[in-house]
């Protein structure tokens, strides 16, 4: 039998299969009063999560201003929402003024604890809503610093023609960092990986190119054999582990020779030795990524001894692109490393130097 509702005497019976069930006027405020008490707390929490985004997405722009286009709200929304997060914790979270808004301590500290809840409710939206929603939000990615100016920061025109409501923000530094603590999605690292346990994807073994610019062999000749080269003037790198080393192997041999070569300059800036290169001031030795196409091209630089493999290692030093497990749970962050992946190509385009 269909349930039916009747008013009797101000009192409301719901009849039924069952025995009525008497409601009364007391019972139905005590229930109204109840769910406007947990539309309240709803709301309440909407914004206390509102609040807690724009605060996040300031501390990575430094912008009150480019947080509100992030969002489509107005500036003004965005200092409101903080200055009363600010009065709840208590701590002043943000230092203001007329040319940037930085971390207090107190905010640095409160944004690395809400950080990763974001990220989980975020992986948690995109989930629920689907692959099919838009690609939106922020992603963080790490690189050394040649690679990341020379080649990221190009890539990711590209990657906001195909996601325009992405928002990155890329950090480089040679250091090898720890991407579970730093909070980051995406790591491009170049050279051999410890065990790390992150998931990793190998872009490709880097290719070693020995060069130097026309007006240098107009007037010291090429070298024909890697031993020659302790005769020439080579621009070498030297980082933390020293003066780096130079192998070189003939094709259908296994065996390598080192040579360790001398010259008027070295430096931990892989970019200052080719610039020199370029002025005719030696040879220099670099994988392929750090050198220009236009440069072979138009024989600023000159490949040398291009029968033989090089490197500066004994064995070849790969490059790989790295995520910690749970960033990849998030669609943005896979779209992101299929994007860089497609990209880049196989093999990279950057082995292609056109001479």
């Amino acid at each position: 039998m269909a349930a039916a509702t009747v008013i009797r005497g101000g009192c409301f019976f719901v009849s039924g299969a069952n025995r009525p069930e008497k409601i009364s006027r007391r019972d139905k405020q005590t229930k109204f009063c109840c769910s406007a008490h947990q539309l309240f707390l709803m709301i309440g929490l909407f914004m206390h999560l509102k609040a807690h985004r724009y605060f996040a997405m300031v501390a990575v722009t430094g912008s009150f201003s480019a947080t509100a286009r992030h969002f489509r709200v107005p500036a003004s929304s965005v200092s409101r929402f903080i200055a009363a997060l600010e009065r709840e914790v208590g701590q002043q979270l943000l230092y203001r003024n007329t040319r940037a808004v930085k971390l207090t301590d107190a905010g640095e500290r409160y944004y690395q604890q809400i950080r990763e809840v974001l990220e989980l409710l975020d992986a948690a939206d995109e989930e629920i809503t689907g692959k099919g929603g838009e690609v939106r939000g922020l992603v963080r990615i790490n690189a050394p610093v040649a690679f990341g100016s020379l080649h990221i920061v190009k890539l990711l025109n590209g990657l906001y023609d195909q996601y325009p409501e992405l928002t990155v923000e890329l950090t480089v530094t040679d250091a090898f960092i720890d991407p579970v603590q730093e909070g980051v999605d995406i790591i491009f690292r170049v050279g051999h990986l410890s065990d790390s346990g992150l998931i990793g994807r190998k872009i490709c073994d880097q290719q070693y190119v020995l060069c130097a610019s026309a007006q240098y062999i107009a007037k010291h000749g090429k070298p024909a054999s890697p031993e020659d080269l302790r005769h020439h003037a080579c621009l070498v790198y030297k980082g933390t582990g020293g003066a780096q080393r130079w192998y070189f192997t003939k094709p259908g041999s296994d065996k390598a020779d080192i040579i360790d070569v001398q010259g008027p300059l070295r430096s931990n800036n892989g970019q200052v030795l080719v610039e020199a290169a370029l002025a005719g001031r030696g040879i220099v030795f670099f994988p392929s990524w750090l050198f220009s196409r236009e440069s072979f091209v138009s024989q600023q630089l000159i490949r040398l001894l291009p029968d033989w493999q090089g490197s500066v290692e004994p064995t070849p030093s790969p490059i790989h692109l790295l995520s910690p497990e749970n960033r990849m749970r998030s669609q943005k962050v896979r779209v992101v490393w299929e994007y860089f992946i497609k990209a880049i190509g196989t093999p990279p385009y950057w082995d292609d130097l056109g001479d």
